[in-house]
């Protein structure tokens, strides 16, 4: 069985003291634990704890020191080897080996040269158990070569040619620095127009007279030897005439438009472009097709020169440095290939197995090329080592399976490729041992209650000991339900109660015998501040005292300690702890702040704390409270380029102790004279540490709030100008939107003053098309928030992105959005239009959609132009012909008309909508709407009534909506009591328009139904009363009251005697009648006729209403609403017919409706008009005695 560490199932707080475990990390050799019985008779194969790098390059002046340190059981010897031969040491009197160690150590400081020591050194470490070997050591001495004598001209140019001072320092071991410096030891000053390379050479973009001089010294400094050369001095200088004429950059280096670069995973990649004109050019960075790692990227030598450190890789690319000024830009593409040396992706850990238990050793690792896995036993490659029955070579596998104690040995695995190798030993030791509890007998652990208890058993053994816990002397294998087993073999309580308390037993197994420990556990009360200190407010001079009452476990010593402002009491002896107390006497200023009760036993600590406040005494009179005065002496320290530290004096308090500080700041370059707020700090602090934003002019001011307010601000501070930086954030808000067909208009937010970070702020918008390979193209803009991309295709997918730059540098790589060019009109109109006519007001309209191609731009919807034509041809007149529109949204592909007139000769056609506007339109689809029930005729007239007849006159109705076939009339007598007689039903044929209804009854009132009728159904009614008269003069006027046509008798019988009896009683009538006419108007009523029709509810008799086709009741004359549909005619007896038209006013909102896709109206029309208002309202007077007369007449 493996002996390995598994991860733990919880992570053991920090503090405790550490288990020493059977493993060591795993990150190096796995050990046996550092036991010193168990150290006594273990054996372990050797391990390299430490050796020499493996390219170890030594200082020829100093003696050489070659490390080798291992570790085994029994301790290891060593030996050398050469150049792949034996070293032998013995033979060398310079050579020496440390005792008990492998190092070996030359001395050359007397005698010989270290050239003479140069080679490949290798270290073997060997016991019984096997052989560890280190890596290949290269020793090489240092060198620091003089540079080489030349001679060198002086350089004459003018003013603003380039110029590039060579420095092709001599090679040395290793590399040297290069730097360049005047005779007087200076640096020279660089700049964006004069820098170095990365191969030491002084680039100048263009000379200034100020360049002239004879001292141009490259230096290089060899560190390992800490010595420096010195180049011969080159003379420049530059004559001061008119100065070349400005040109475009040209790149110094590197030369033509590609050059390519290799890099090892892991190592600082850095690409450099230096390029000369006139104006001094800027360089950027991009990589193709990718973005700049964040932060992993630096920007060195004025950004000439672009470093990732830790290239891996991802890392592989092209990027594109381009140079830039005012007449041009140039560009230069780096192919970048990444090449990484062999690195672990799992390397082989040891191995300790007891016997007959099986095993791996995995050796996996990484490169570019991909590496080669080599392995090797106790040094020797594995293939000429001696055989072992137990082991299996598979890759870069060893599998071990019934190993035996012979089968100890350490095993190397070598991964290389051609750009170097790595080389891990690790052994395999088998061990056969009985288990063995290393945790000290008989430990006692105290834990607070209702926290966690960690019992320790640390073990070892061989084969990997199994471990169980029991809680007293009879008790159980404690299981994983309550206490949590880890597998270093401590035992866990997650929450320790009383009832933990007692003794553990810790029991190790394994197949070659038992292992036991007892330990003991205690459960100890909390410590509690039962009672707190409180906060105080005392007067200078007088005593304060704060208490701190604490409860504890009493088998626990407690130990009090008060605090003041986190440190200790003064050393004054106005301050007394008595026990549980803390006395302050003769208060002073200084004594205010917060009080800390620290409360402490062996196993726990708790605390509390309260503030005192000291305030002036009270004077008489009784003092005064306010708000703080203003803070004062502002002072500006430890400037840096993002934060300064402020601090001010407080003003007095006015006897209210001071909360907070709130620090304001004004930026005079930007804002100037509007504050804004910085941040708040206690009012125990007197400075403040603040952030500061590049490139504001601060000025600070500080306001003192207690509990009564805020104070006055103070005086502003000195002003303190941060350095510019590049902006740090980007334009939010970007959009693409085209306004016209061929243009792309790009608008963002700018940034404010504040944000700019530094002068010069502009902006650098880039866009190429979404779904295309052309790269991005991109302009540099002022401080503006459009620009506008002229040339486009029409409605065309693009990315877009705006970077904020100033005259430091450019912000983070922007966000990246979407947008379109500009709409046109769509090129094609719907095909396939169809109508399906629903009924006689309602049509549903089908078509195909268009080609999306053809839109070009955001689909709205479909609009369906309709009209009424001349029947028989699409001929219209824009002068009567009201055409409407609908229109639907998105893609749907059908809708509904609503609102048609019946019978009659409808065309569309259908347009697709974009933003731009409408396309085309679709040949015109012509339809007809059936027949429909016609309105009510126009208008009902009676006419010269007699005895016994009465004439009707009527027009047709206003829309007849279909062919009439016939009119109906429908009349029935009222008596006096306003009962209705028989109905009596006629028809009528449709060509006429007078009729006249004879052997009528005398003196008698009838009342009218009247309706048209055509295939479709019956119409709306129109009604209307008369009477017969009682001779031939004629019909009375009106009833103004109920608009009643009534005749009125002409026999001159006022004389006669009969005829005063009759009036008298009818006068009776009246006034009864009158008195329950005004009750009834009061109530609402109606008239007594409709309760009778209520009670007959014969259906043939029942007058109709116009909504639903059956007969409607009386109103009471006395009703003041507008006359309803199917109700008495006005005074004129003329009824004018009520608007019933279908109107789009009905199904939607204004012009804007339109139908859902279930024919619902959510669509637009035109052409809409205003219902007529209902006439005959001015007919509701309220009734006189005169008019009630004539009704009994």
């Amino acid at each position: 069985m493996q002996l390995k560490i598994m991860p733990k199932k919880k992570r053991l707080p920090a503090g405790r003291v550490a288990l020493i475990l059977f493993l060591c990390q795993m990150i190096s050799a796995l050990e046996v634990p550092l036991d010193p019985k168990l150290l006594e008779d273990l054996v372990q194969p050797p391990t390299i704890t430490q050796q020499s790098p493996k390219d170890y390059i030594i200082d020829p002046r100093e003696n050489i020191v070659i490390q080798c340190e291992a570790k085994g059981k029994p301790p290891p010897s060593f030996s050398w080897t050469r150049n792949g031969t034996h070293f032998d040491i013995d033979k060398d009197p310079l050579v020496t080996m440390k005792p008990g160690s492998g190092t070996l150590t030359i001395n050359i400081m007397n005698e010989g040269k270290a050239e003479t020591y140069e080679g490949v050194y290798q270290c073997t470490a060997r016991n019984e158990r096997g052989a560890a070997i280190s890596n290949n050591i290269v020793v090489r001495p240092s060198r620091s070569p003089l540079w080489t004598k030349e001679k060198l001209e002086p350089i004459t140019l003018r003013n603003g040619q380039s110029l590039v001072l060579p420095c092709r320092p001599p090679l040395g071991l290793p590399p040297p620095i290069i730097f360049w410096m005047d005779n007087s030891f200076q640096r020279l000053p660089q700049s964006e127009r004069v820098s170095q390379g990365l191969n030491g050479d002084l680039y100048f973009s263009n000379v200034l007279p100020e360049d002239t001089r004879e001292d141009y010294i490259c230096y290089a400094r060899f560190n390992h030897t800490q010595t420096i050369q010195q180049k011969q001095p080159i003379s420049v200088k530059v004559i001061s005439a008119k100065p070349n004429r400005e040109r475009p950059p040209t790149f110094l280096t590197p030369e033509g438009n590609t050059s390519n670069k290799e890099e090892l995973r892991g190592n600082v990649l850095s690409l450099e472009c230096i390029a000369e004109g006139l104006p001094t050019p800027v360089i950027y960075w991009i990589k193709e097709d990718g973005t700049l790692p964040t932060n992993r990227t630096f920007y060195r030598n004025f950004k000439k020169t672009l470093q990732i450190i830790q290239v891996s890789e991802a890392d592989s690319g092209n990027y594109q440095c381009i140079a830039k000024n005012a007449l041009g830009a140039i560009h230069h593409t780096i192919s970048v290939t990444v090449k990484a040396a062999p690195y672990w992706i799992l390397a082989p850990q040891n191995l300790v197995l007891s016997p007959g238990e099986d095993g791996t050793l995995i050796c996996r690792a990484n490169g570019n090329p991909k590496p080669r896995i080599s392995w090797l036993s106790n040094g020797v490659p594995i293939e000429i080592a001696p055989d072992d029955p137990s082991r299996k070579i598979d890759g870069d596998t060893i599998i071990f399976s019934n190993v035996q104690e012979r089968s100890s040995a350490v095993y190397q695995c070598n991964a290389s490729n051609e750009y170097g190798y790595l080389l891990a030993n690790a052994f395999v030791n088998v061990l056969a041992e009985p288990p063995r509890i290393l945790t000290s007998a008989n430990t006692l652990y105290q834990v607070i209650a209702n926290r966690p208890a960690l019992l320790d058993c640390a073990f070892f053994g061989s084969p990997l000991p199994t471990i169980e816990w029991f809680k007293g002397a009879k008790g159980s294998a404690l299981r994983d339900d309550i206490y949590v087993l880890h597998e270093n073999g401590t035992l866990e309580i997650p929450v320790a109660q009383k009832d933990s308390t007692g003794t553990y037993t810790c029991v190790a197994r394994n197949k070659l015998g038992m292992a036991k420990n007892e330990v003991h556990l205690e459960i100890k009360d909390p410590t509690r501040i039962i009672k707190q200190p409180e906060y105080a407010v005392v007067q200078r001079g007088s005593t304060v005292s704060f208490e701190c009452k604490v409860k504890h476990d009493h088998t626990l010593t407690l130990t009090i300690t008060w605090l003041k402002d986190n440190g200790e009491l003064p050393s004054d002896g106005r301050f007394t702890v008595d026990k549980d107390h803390l006395e302050v006497a003769d208060v002073r200023d200084s004594d205010g702040g917060a009080y800390t009760c620290v409360a402490n036993t062996t196993l726990d600590m708790v605390s509390a704390s309260a503030v005192l406040s000291v305030v002036a005494p009270t004077p008489t009179p009784a003092p005064i409270y306010d708000v703080p005065n203003p803070p004062f002496d502002l002072e500006l320290t430890d400037q840096l380029d993002k934060s300064v530290q402020l601090s001010w004096t407080p003003g007095d308090d006015n006897n209210s102790p001071i909360i907070e500080f709130i620090i304001e700041y004004e930026d005079a370059m930007h804002e100037a004279g509007l504050w804004h707020h910085q941040t708040k700090v206690s009012g125990m602090q007197t400075t403040a540490q603040l952030k500061l934003s590049p490139y504001v002019n601060y000025s600070f001011r500080v306001m003192a709030v207690n509990s009564l307010g805020r104070s006055l601000p103070s005086e502003p501070s000195e002003q303190y100008l941060t350095k510019a930086a590049e902006p740090d954030t980007n334009p939010t808000a970007v959009e693409g939107l085209g306004s016209e067909p061929d243009n792309l208009v790009i608008t963002w937010k700018p940034l404010n003053g504040f944000e700019s970070n530094g002068p010069g702020l502009q902006y650098k918008v880039s866009w190429r098309q979404k779904d295309g390979d052309d790269e991005w193209a991109s302009v540099v803009v002022a401080n503006v928030s459009k620009y506008i991309v002229s040339g486009t295709p029409t409605f065309v997918p693009y990315l877009i992105k705006v970077q904020a730059l100033n005259d430091v540098g450019f912000a983070p790589e922007p966000a990246v959005v979407r947008g379109h060019s500009g709409e046109d009109l769509p090129m094609v109109a719907p095909g396939n239009v169809r109508v399906n006519v629903v009924n006689s007001t309602l049509a549903e309209v089908h078509w195909d959609p268009v080609p999306p191609k053809s839109i070009r731009g955001h689909l709205q919807g479909y609009r369906i132009y309709y009209w009424k034509a001349q029947e028989g041809s699409l001929k219209r007149n824009r002068r009567h012909i009201e055409k409407k529109i609908l229109t639907f949204q998105d893609s749907k592909t059908h809708g509904m008309l609503p609102g048609l007139e019946p019978f009659s000769h409808y065309a569309l056609n259908v347009r697709v909508v974009n933003g731009k506007g409408e396309g085309p339109a679709s040949p015109d689809r012509v339809f007809n709407t059936p027949e429909g029930v016609p309105s009510a005729p126009s208008s009902l007239k009676i006419v010269n009534p007699t005895l016994d007849s009465l004439t009707l006159e009527w027009d047709p109705p206003s829309r007849p909506n279909g062919i009439l076939t016939e009119y109906t009339l429908k009349y029935q007598p009222i008596n006096s009591t306003h009962e209705l007689g028989p109905l009596v039903d006629l028809k009528i044929p449709a060509n006429k328009t007078r009729w006249t209804l004879k052997n009528l009854n005398f003196s008698t009132r009838y009342k009218f139904y009247f309706y048209a009728q055509t295939a479709a159904g019956s119409g709306s009614q129109i009604t209307e009363e008369a009477v017969t008269t009682v001779d031939e003069a004629g019909i009375l006027p009106p009833d103004v009251g109920a608009g009643k046509a009534m005749a009125s008798r002409q026999v001159d019988i006022a004389t006669q005697g009969w005829f005063i009896g009759l009036m008298c009683a009818v006068a009776l009538l009246i006034l009864i009648l009158l008195i329950v006419c005004f009750i009834r108007r009061n109530k609402g009523g109606k008239y007594p006729v409709k309760e009778k029709e209520d009670a007959h509810a014969d259906p043939e008799i029942q007058p109709m209403k116009e909504d639903d086709g059956t007969f409607g009741e009386y109103s009471d004359a006395e009703d003041h609403k507008p006359l309803k549909k199917g109700s008495r005619t006005p005074s004129d007896r003329t009824v004018k017919k009520e608007d019933s038209d279908d109107s789009l006013v009905d199904y939607g909102e204004g012009v804007n409706g339109q139908f859902n896709e279930d024919g619902s109206f959510i669509g637009q029309y035109s052409g809409k008009k205003e219902k007529e208002p209902a006439e005959g309202n001015e007919s509701s007077e309220a009734p006189s005695p005169v008019n009630a007369m004539n009704s009994f007449v």
